[in-house]
Order: C-alpha cells, then structure tokens, then sequence
C-alpha cells in the first residue's frame, strides 16, 4: 500500500512539539512533510527521521504567506510515486511573549494573529481543500491555556489562540459530516521543550518532577486522535501536567 502523507506546519527546535510530532507520524507510517520557517531546523528534524528508518522532506514555509501554504499542499495533496495524499495535518504555529498592554503597539498585536490564528486559518482551509473530497483525514490545531482565558499581559496572544480555536470549532461543524476529523488540542501548561526552557533557563527546577508538559505524551496524544474510530471522535481535549492548576 502507499504510505500515507502527513503535514505539521509550525516545526523548530528538535526538542519541540511540532518536531515530536513528525516523529511520531513517522513511527506511525507516515511520510511526513516537516513545514517549518528556517531550513537548518527542518533540514535536522528530517534527518533525524530518516536516520531512525522513516520518511520525511523538509518544506519552508512561512504559514503566514497564502502562496506558501498553497504550496505546501499542491505537494501534500500529489505527493508522488508510492505516497497516497494527504490524511493527517497539524497547524503547530504560535509566537507568545509577555507584553503589557498598554505597550502594545498595532503591529505587535497583528504579527501574533496573523502567526498563531491567520496561518491556521491558511492551513485549514487548504487542507480541507485537498481532504474534504477524499471523505476522510485530521487536522489538528494546537491550542494553549490562552484560547479559553486571557491573562494579564496576554492579550495579543489569548486574542489569537481564542480566535484559532473558534475556525477549528467552524471547520468541525462544517466538515465532520463529510469525514473529515477537525480537532482542537488546549495546551494547558507549558512544555518541557528548547523554547520555554532556552527563554526560563530555571523553569524545570521551579516546576519540579512533572511539572511541565512531556513533549512525547504531547505528540502521542496527537497521534492516539488520529487513530480515533469515527464513531467516537474528540473535537477538543486539554492537556495538562498533574501539578498545573486549573
């Protein structure tokens, strides 16, 4: 049989999420479009896999350009000799940093949209446009604790993730019917990955054992979506480390 294509857009650091999850789907019998904006990170994440016996190409893709996430699903959609299109698609961007808000400047506030809802949106849309007449897939948004409530000092970041959330409620009402699984992942915590430790170098040992969110959980829990017979899909799940408050 053909090996089935999956797409994560939004993949850095190799210890990170979205870099957990190419991994994972790959594992899985995928062969897995590694999306992602610098090519030395995506070009190291599709090495790493393809070392370990799996398959995987890096595409640079910047998900806040319409010509780019087109792109990367013309790709996704005819993969090739030996690859079936597309059936697993996971919208992994976000950018996310303190900023008082009476700092915030109109143009800070439109970059964490345009990064962490509008390239959902992108991805989405063109996901759905190559799956939806196929009558089968998944596509996964990753959330945060920032999609259900807003802190202080957050508000471009909880206005984006709020707003992600919403197009992934809309695309599930609109698609489930026609087969196509739309999910909506709430990150609840922060991950155990290069990003928040490289920024909070003492955040592990403040959080303790178990204090963060593991990065392999994180993906399987990803994956085990996936996998869902139809009869009993998730359209949302919150995801937390037993320590984090709720």
């Amino acid at each position: 049989m053909d090996k089935p294509v999956a797409v994560v857009v939004g993949v850095g650091a190799e210890r990170g999420l979205g870099a957990a999850l190419c991994r994972r789907f790959a594992a899985g019998g995928h062969h897995v479009l590694v999306a992602g904006r610098t090519e030395a990170r995506i070009d190291r994440v599709a090495r790493t896999i393809i070392a370990a016996g799996g398959a995987a190409e890096p595409v640079v893709t910047d998900a806040t350009r319409e010509a780019d996430v087109v792109r990367l699903f013309d790709r996704a959609a005819a993969p090739g000799p030996g690859l079936a299109p597309v059936d697993l698609v996971v919208a992994n961007t976000a950018n996310n940093r303190h900023v008082p808000f009476r700092e915030l400047d109109a143009a800070l506030f439109e970059e964490f949209w345009r990064v962490g809802c509008f390239a959902g949106f992108l991805v989405g849309r063109e996901a759905a446009r190559r799956m939806v007449p196929l009558g089968r897939g998944t596509v996964l948004f990753t959330g945060a604790s920032a999609s259900l409530r807003g802190k202080a000092g957050f508000a471009q970041f909880a206005a984006a993730k709020a707003g992600l959330r919403m197009v992934a409620q809309s695309m599930a009402r609109e698609f489930g019917p026609a087969g196509l699984h739309v999910a909506h992942v709430v990150v609840d915590g922060g991950i155990d990955g290069d990003r928040l430790l490289s920024r909070n170098p003492g955040r592990a040992a403040e959080a303790g054992p178990d204090g963060l969110i593991g990065i392999e959980p994180l993906a399987e829990t990803y994956w085990q979506i996936h996998r869902q017979p139809r009869s009993a899909w998730t359209q949302e799940i919150d995801l937390r480390p037993f320590k984090e408050t709720f």
